[in-house]
């Protein structure tokens, strides 16, 4: 180990063991994003050496949990690229309408906030009462915040600007009540949620769906690990049913590009 760093071979020491005793399989992620996470991690926690590092991740629960966190961590907000969300209300919720029962799985949901999006979009285009939302993530902890529907009430304001921009038709904080520093969200919008947890690298499909949403994860997983996710997807998709992707994924140049035509220029894309 150099100075105050986890070098290739540690690193890769550490992902066997993540694979081996707890099933996390980060094998296929892009190796300078976790290179990096799991050097700050090393610094932060102001580990001495390597086998202090590697100990801790191999027996301590608790700390496995804050690592595995702080290695998935995702970026999220509400109604997050508000042109995105505007594309969905328009163009693709009046297609799903058709439908006699409406299911959206919403891979790597993190804290929440798109799946409370997504209930927001359907409650106004009068579809929540017969869809159901799957919000899965590989980690629990996460999962467990999201199903609290509980953000900060300082986000509210960016949160409400996004909405806006997206095309909502009510008040934003029609949909939560403040309460100090917190803002939690009806309830009412959270009985459509399924959370569970669910590791795109290792699980399988686990029914059939109208819309796909998998927003900047992909960006963190090599080549050959995108098309398996994407084969996934493509598995557990209907014919005609969407699948929506984050800014800076595409489905060019993939295994099933050719089953899938894109929505204008949107990171949209309807199975054909």
């Amino acid at each position: 180990m150099s100075g105050n760093s986890v070098n290739d071979d540690e690193i890769e020491i550490i992902l066997n063991d993540l694979l081996e005793i707890y099933g996390y399989d980060f094998r296929g992620y892009s190796s300078a994003s976790l290179k990096r996470r799991i050097n700050r991690l090393f610094l932060i926690d102001k580990f001495t050496s390597f086998a202090e590092f590697r100990y801790q991740i191999k027996t301590e629960v608790n700390y496995i949990n804050h690592f595995i966190e702080q290695l998935t961590v995702n970026v999220t907000e509400m109604f997050r690229d508000p042109e995105f969300y505007k594309i969905i209300r328009e163009e693709v919720l009046p297609r799903l309408g058709t439908y006699p029962f409406i299911r959206i799985w919403l891979a790597g949901c993190s804290t929440g906030e798109e799946a409370y999006s997504l209930a927001i979009l359907l409650q106004e285009a009068n579809l929540l009462h017969k869809s159901l939302i799957y919000a899965t993530d590989l980690n629990p902890d996460v999962l467990q915040k999201a199903s609290k529907g509980i953000f900060p009430l300082a986000n509210m304001k960016r949160y409400s600007e996004n909405y806006n921009l997206s095309g909502g038709k009510k008040e934003f904080s029609s949909y939560y009540s403040a309460n100090y520093d917190l803002a939690k969200f009806d309830e009412s919008l959270k009985t459509k949620m399924i959370f569970s947890t669910h590791n795109l690298v290792s699980d399988t499909s686990f029914n059939k769906f109208q819309l796909i949403l998998c927003r900047n994860v992909l960006i963190y997983f090599d080549k050959n690990l995108q098309s398996r996710v994407f084969n996934l997807f493509d598995e557990s998709l209907e014919n005609l049913g969407y699948l929506a992707l984050g800014s800076r994924e595409t489905l060019r140049f993939t295994v099933i590009e050719n089953k899938f035509c894109q929505l204008n220029g949107e990171k949209i894309w309807r199975k054909v």
